[in-house]
């Protein structure tokens, strides 16, 4: 059996749920992926916010800032989105960010101008102001087993395109799956949740 090669891999690519992709958690999902190879893949949800937390209240529950601080977060910073990163490990954090934030032991870097950090460092520098000039804020991944996310997308529940700043760090949740398809070509009303089959 051949390996794949690394070029079919889909590290730094957006993710595009098929309508008939199966599994509610993923409905319209967009999924920026950190990373792909043989041995599995894993990535973030970009367009689903996580239900009632904010990120002043994820600060202080996780001891970074004392309750009475939050009213003195800069606004942009009090309403960043914690977005549902994935049905795996929901209880912990990570933040995809731009390049211009970087901690040698801790971020993962994806490409030049995109890294994961998953320590609370990152998040207090969000809230000091020195963070990335981007950043997205996600409780939970999505992962895969060995060849599982290769097979899903043979089996068309996923297509994918490049990424870029707007699908990932955008803040309008709604528009990013019509954005990612419309980068393809695609328009939802071409989609269909059923396989062809020639």
């Amino acid at each position: 059996m051949n390996e794949p090669d690394d070029a079919n891999y889909l590290d730094g690519q957006m993710l595009i749920a098929m309508p008939g992709i199966g599994d509610p958690r993923f409905d319209r999902s967009v999924i920026y992926m950190c990373a792909h190879s043989a041995e599995g893949a894993m990535g973030i949800v970009v367009n689903k916010p996580q239900e009632n937390i904010n990120f002043s209240e994820l600060l202080t529950r996780l001891n970074i800032i004392p309750e009475e601080e939050r009213i003195n977060l800069p606004e942009d910073v009090s309403e960043l989105i914690v977005h549902f990163g994935g049905p795996v490990e929901m209880g912990r954090g990570f933040v995809l960010h731009t390049a211009d934030y970087f901690a040698a032991d801790s971020t993962l870097p994806i490409d030049e101008t995109i890294g994961l950090t998953a320590t609370l460092d990152v998040l207090r520098a969000i809230a000091s102001g020195d963070g990335p000039r981007h950043a997205l804020l996600a409780l939970g991944y999505a992962g895969w087993g060995p060849g599982q996310l290769d097979k899903e997308i043979v089996s068309n529940g996923w297509l994918h395109c490049e990424a870029d700043e707007d699908l990932i760090f955008g803040e309008n949740l709604d528009r990013k799956y019509d954005l990612a398809l419309a980068k393809i070509g695609i328009s939802m009303s071409m989609l269909s949740s059923e396989a062809g089959h020639a």
